[in-house]
């Protein structure tokens, strides 16, 4: 059961669009191997702004996952590629189909 998410957005800094894209979608194969992650979402909501959108089953899952190779990657990037640091939210899942 998805009882707990991550939604974490991203503005990439100008003329750097396609390289955030290209990060966040290259981060599929890494999601993939977290046993913690239930689901993960990449997504544009605009020309410049992206997203992350994750769930977890329980807090241990979220940790890793906020521990892991992805969140690693974007921090390390994060200034070449971001206009502002990544905003990173706490869900609760109320409900779900």
């Amino acid at each position: 059961m998805k009882k707990l998410g991550l939604l974490v957005r991203l503005e990439a800094k100008a003329g750097q669009e396609k390289n955030v894209e290209d990060f966040i979608t290259g981060a599929l194969p890494l999601a993939l191997e977290e046993a913690g992650t239930v689901t993960w979402y990449a997504f544009r909501i605009d020309a410049s702004t992206f997203g992350i959108y994750d769930t977890f089953s329980n807090e241990e899952g979220r940790e890793a996952h906020l521990g892991g190779k992805i969140a690693k990657a974007l921090i390390e990037n994060a200034p070449d590629l971001l206009a502002t640091p990544p905003s990173i939210e706490k869900l609760d899942i109320l409900a779900a189909k």
